[in-house]
């Protein structure tokens, strides 16, 4: 039994996503995966929200393969963020 549980691990595809954490104004964070389209997790904290997106993000995978749809991981890859402050 545990090979074959070491078997199926070894069989499963690794995905190198990014994700965007913000926290909003009530001080919640907020995950998006934006190569996946509506996956959104959120958190109390940073590590919370981590491991939600990491949830929702195989609920998302696995359901396009159950659907039999292409999962396309081409998207803007982030490069940085920037503060910027503007005179109104």
């Amino acid at each position: 039994m545990f090979l074959d549980l070491a078997r199926e691990v070894l069989k499963l595809k690794k995905y190198n996503l990014q994700v965007i954490i913000e926290q909003d104004e009530d001080g919640v964070y907020i995950a998006e995966c934006p190569a996946l389209q509506g996956c959104y997790a959120q958190g109390e904290t940073f590590e919370e929200a981590i491991e939600n997106i990491k949830d929702v993000i195989t609920m998302c995978i696995e359901e396009l393969k159950e659907r039999k749809k292409k999962i396309s991981l081409k998207y803007p890859e982030v490069i940085g963020i920037k503060s910027l402050e503007v005179a109104v």
